[in-house]
């Protein structure tokens, strides 16, 4: 996975320590792309339905089934008798259902979608809708370009209005090819919005609908959260999320999972957005499945959790209320290094805050995981324990960084500057430098420097003064200057 370099005004937060807490948290939110950004191949944008549906009294004709070619297909889709184009609907239906290599392409270059989207409004006939909106479903699963073609032909409101069909198979289908339409990207998922899907979604969700609907309708409803370029308007969250709240008292691991996604999107934005999350009083929950042994719910709730305190002072206390601090150290030892990452990234947002957050993420035992990282985790995870340890110094009081440095994480910072990092190296070095200060503050600059000296942090912040970034170099000069300035042999 290719690295993303922090931007400078990351970096420019670690130069001046009488930054108050707030202006700390918010510049928090400029960090590393890579990691911040829900990853697409995390949850799936578009699925195509290739499975058996169980029997149904509207579909009960699924078992007639005939095969036809694609001509003949073409002759029955327009044909005006109702069988006939049952018939050539369920066989596009089925090769577009096949595993491998559907013909999309062909079945929108036939010019089907028109007839298809009127097959939709067909109320007498109950198996040519559920077939058309599944034929619709998966063509929507396909390219931008696919999608496009089934938005253009107006299939969205027709779609709509089955979710108020009485049979619940056609009503799931066009659950589902709504949840492909939306996930194509913001344009085509407000216009889903714009036709009032959302409280007919809302309305189907009960304890009495099977399994895999609950599951189907999960999935759109995560498809109307995401994406931020621009965010779903306020008025649909709002709709949203009292539901989103109820699914995550759920036990089933894909619904819980969805839904953990879908308020990771809601969540991934500026205090206002984090606080109609924090609102709806689901930290408590999404802390209790950040212990779930399911990577699918593990990671979800870790990253909306993450979000949430990269808002305000008070909403980081509330997570940490809700009990963040008492998981984030085992994640910080988890198998995992995606894992370890966003557990210490989630960290560096807590370490970002006022003294008081610092010291009850002291107090909840993370320093001993967050050192062992800094020594031994991969290089993706040590650079966001520097970041924590970047923004413990810059926050923390001075009996803080000492207790720090007796939790042992001079001699792994040092370790990590001949690393080929610059801006990591920069941050290491400007560490280093405020915990000198505040050694000198205390009268124990001495020591701090025979430490220093001891783990062989002298010879390579002297090699770094001929560094070729000139931040770098100019850094370890002034630490050389107004620390170590005796001259050496």
């Amino acid at each position: 996975m290719p690295t993303l370099d922090a931007p400078e005004e990351r970096l420019r937060k670690f130069k001046y320590r009488g930054k108050d807490a707030s202006m700390r948290r918010q510049q928090r939110m400029a960090v590393s792309l890579e990691l911040r950004k829900a990853k697409k191949d995390e949850q799936a944008l578009k699925r195509r339905n290739i499975t058996n549906v169980s029997s149904d009294p509207a579909s009960e004709q699924l078992t007639k089934g005939v095969s036809l070619n694609l001509q003949e297909i073409i002759n029955g889709v327009n044909a005006s008798d109702p069988d006939l184009c049952f018939q050539a609907t369920q066989a596009a239906r089925k090769m577009l259902s096949r595993e491998r290599n559907p013909p999309l392409k062909l079945i929108v270059e036939a010019g089907l979608i028109p007839r298809l989207v009127e097959f939709l409004k067909s109320s007498l006939h109950p198996c040519l809708q559920f077939e058309a909106a599944w034929a619709l479903t998966n063509i929507a699963s396909g390219t931008s370009e696919q999608t496009q073609a089934v938005v253009e032909s107006g299939a969205i409101q027709p779609l709509v209005e089955l979710l108020s069909s009485p049979h619940m198979t056609v009503c799931e289908q066009a659950v589902w090819a709504l949840g492909n339409i939306a996930g194509d990207g913001p344009e085509f998922r407000d216009l889903v919005i714009s036709s009032n899907a959302i409280p007919h979604l809302l309305a189907l969700v009960s304890s009495t609908i099977p399994i895999t609907f609950l599951r189907n309708i999960t999935w759109t409803l995560s498809n109307l959260c995401r994406n931020k370029s621009p965010y779903p308007c306020k008025k649909a969250v709002k709709q949203m999320l009292p539901v989103l709240f109820h699914l995550l008292q759920h036990e089933d691991g894909e619904v819980l999972s969805d839904t953990c996604w879908a308020l990771s999107y809601l969540s991934d934005g500026c205090n206002e957005r984090i606080g109609q999350v924090v609102d709806t009083g689901v930290l408590p929950r999404l802390v209790q499945l950040m212990t779930s042994s399911e990577l699918n719910i593990l990671t979800p709730s870790l990253r909306t959790v993450g979000n949430i305190v990269t808002g305000t002072d008070h909403q980081t206390q509330v997570a940490i209320d809700a009990g963040i601090l008492n998981v984030l150290p085992q994640l910080l030892m988890h198998p995992r290094s995606s894992i370890q990452k966003e557990a210490a990234w989630a960290l560096s947002n807590v370490a970002a805050g006022p003294c008081q957050h610092i010291q009850q993420l002291i107090a909840c035992g993370t320093l001993p995981p967050l050192v062992a990282l800094l020594k031994n985790g991969e290089f993706k995870v040590q650079k966001e324990a520097v970041w924590t340890v970047a923004n413990f110094t810059t926050g923390g009081t001075i009996d803080q960084l000492i207790q720090l440095v007796h939790s042992g994480v001079l001699e792994p910072l040092v370790n990590l500057l001949t690393i080929q990092d610059p801006k990591i190296v920069t941050i290491i070095l400007d560490v280093i430098s405020l915990i000198l200060k505040a050694a000198e503050k205390l009268s124990e600059k001495e020591n701090m420097c025979l430490l220093i000296e001891e783990i062989g942090g002298v010879d390579k912040i002297e090699a770094l003064q001929l560094h070729e970034n000139p931040q770098v170099a100019l850094t370890a000069l002034n630490i050389i200057e107004n620390h170590f300035c005796e001259p050496r042999s």
